[in-house]
């Protein structure tokens, strides 16, 4: 029998979240298409896999059987997957380089040209992630490293090396009463509506939050957005703020949007992530290297 796995993740996400409302916000597609797609694979199999109620979804004796099976099944493929991808990559001389929003910024260029004069006729392909994909690829092994703001979901199971710190910033609204102030304290902005990532980035989402440095001050939602032009867009149109690094007042400088600095918030890191996998990986050490022999100069903005 062959099912669709686009069908078992889809399953995994409703049983997990015991609601199709919250699985479907997970998944970014519309609740009848969850519906949809849930009733497609219990047709498939034969068997029916959630009884239904007010409650939410519960799962029968072989949902669970099912539930209890399909991770593993769903991270060998995905593991073998990215082996096949690691190594057509290798065969055409190609290291595969994922990063979110900025990461290692101004250094970045200067990463790429050491890496390309250590390893003639190799190429470092950049590939931009969304919000959502906060390893960039890597923990599918989509990737073969990932330049990435610490702290991100899955960072135990991955190598790191922390290549600098920037301060976090805030990026405002221009019309904001704020926006004038030369630096602003973190605890005026607790009672601001924030402009979030996705609720399954899990520890990004909060990090970018602060949640950790409120004393249990709760947070506003203004807007949930996953890519930079729509981040923009939501804090430009006054929907909310949001803590940011530093360079993203020249990476991402935009009519509309205003950047301060912030006091009483730590600092953001940037990193060279890779699998366990590959620490033998001669191109995957000589591109760690490069990222380590080109540390940009440390900011001391510790924003205290």
């Amino acid at each position: 029998m062959d099912v669709d796995t686009r069908l078992l993740r889809y399953f995994i996400a409703v049983a997990e979240e015991g609601s199709l409302t919250r699985a479907a916000e997970r998944l970014f597609v519309s609740q009848p298409a969850l519906t949809k797609q849930i009733k497609q694979l219990e047709t498939q199999l034969g068997v029916r896999l959630f009884t239904r109620s007010r409650a939410g979804m519960a799962l029968t004796e072989p949902g669970q059987t099912l539930a209890e099976r399909a991770p593993a099944l769903l991270a060998c493929l995905d593991r073998v997957l990215g082996e096949t991808k690691s190594a057509a990559s290798r065969a055409a001389r190609v290291l595969r380089v994922g990063s979110v929003a900025s990461a290692a910024n101004e250094a970045t260029p200067q990463i790429i040209a050491t890496f390309t004069r250590l390893r003639p006729g190799w190429r470092a392909d950049m590939r931009q992630a969304a919000w959502s994909n906060p390893t960039a690829g890597l923990a599918g092994r989509d990737v073969d490293v990932a330049l990435l703001r610490l702290p991100f979901p899955g960072q135990d199971a991955l190598r790191v090396e922390v290549l600098f710190t920037e301060p976090r910033w805030v990026a405002l609204p221009t019309a904001h009463p704020f926006a004038t102030r030369d630096q602003i304290p973190f605890r005026d902005l607790w009672d601001e509506p924030f402009v979030a990532a996705p609720p399954e980035t899990g520890r990004w989402r909060e990090y970018w939050l602060a949640t950790d440095e409120r004393d249990g001050h709760p947070v506003r939602i203004g807007a949930v957005t996953d890519h930079p032009d729509d981040w923009l867009s939501a804090i430009a149109n006054g929907y909310g703020i949001a803590l940011t690094p530093e360079s993203s007042a020249r990476f991402y400088a935009r009519p509309g949007v205003t950047y301060r600095p912030v006091s009483g918030v730590s600092p953001s890191q940037v990193g060279i992530a890779w699998a366990p996998a590959d620490d033998t990986n001669p191109i995957v050490r000589d591109f760690i290297r490069c990222c380590l022999d080109s540390k940009a100069p440390q900011r001391e903005g510790t924003g205290t």
